[in-house]
């Protein structure tokens, strides 16, 4: 009797602590399959909206208009036209916090080839002390193309107003007053339709 009790209440046990041993030996081995794919895939794939890459990052402060035309600024990053094409929307991420954020493609260059991001920066001191960081690049938006953009893009750059929100309603038109000596008549009731000296 004794060991059928032992067999009834460490069977169960056994068969638990087997089973979590499979189940945590499948995610172990599922997630390293699944980084290695991730691995191979980064270095080949192209960018798509939502998409998290590896890029390299440097910084730029020399020239005035891109190659988009717009005035060089804060903001405004330099890609590989073949990967992020111009009026691509890239959020930035990079050892120094100073320089994460948004950026958006405004410029080319023969120096930018691959997965090469340069940001703009003002001062050209500060554009050296950069130098060249790993960085991580997440795709908002692909060109000009808001449909291929990102959930976050629409949040950020359209405003939803509620289906329910009332109609604004301008206040009626006042009347103008007659102007003197205009042959008009400024009407009854109103303020300037009493006659000089009358009391009121």
């Amino acid at each position: 009797m004794h060991l059928s009790y032992l067999w009834r209440t460490a069977l169960p046990t056994v068969i638990m602590v087997s089973a979590f041993v499979l189940l945590y030996e499948a995610t172990v081995s599922d997630s390293r399959f699944a980084a290695r794919q991730a691995e191979l895939l980064e270095g080949t794939s192209l960018p798509t909206p939502g998409s998290r890459l590896q890029f390299e990052a440097t910084a730029y402060c020399k020239g005035t208009t891109t190659a988009s035309g717009v005035v060089a600024r804060t903001g405004v990053a330099a890609a590989d036209p073949d990967l992020l094409p111009v009026g691509s929307v890239i959020q930035l991420e990079t050892d120094d916090s100073r320089y994460n954020g948004v950026y958006t493609v405004m410029d080319t260059g023969p120096s930018v080839q691959g997965r090469h991001v340069d940001i703009y920066i003002w001062s050209c001191n500060e554009a050296l002390s950069f130098g060249r960081k790993d960085a991580h690049v997440i795709v908002l938006r692909l060109g000009w193309n808001p449909s291929a953009s990102t959930p976050l893009i629409e949040t950020l750059f359209h405003t939803r107003t509620p289906a329910s929100a009332a109609p604004v309603q301008t206040p009626p038109a006042r009347p103008l007053p007659a102007v003197p000596g205009s042959g008009q008549e400024a009407p009854q009731g109103h303020p300037d339709s009493r006659q000089r000296g009358s009391i009121p």
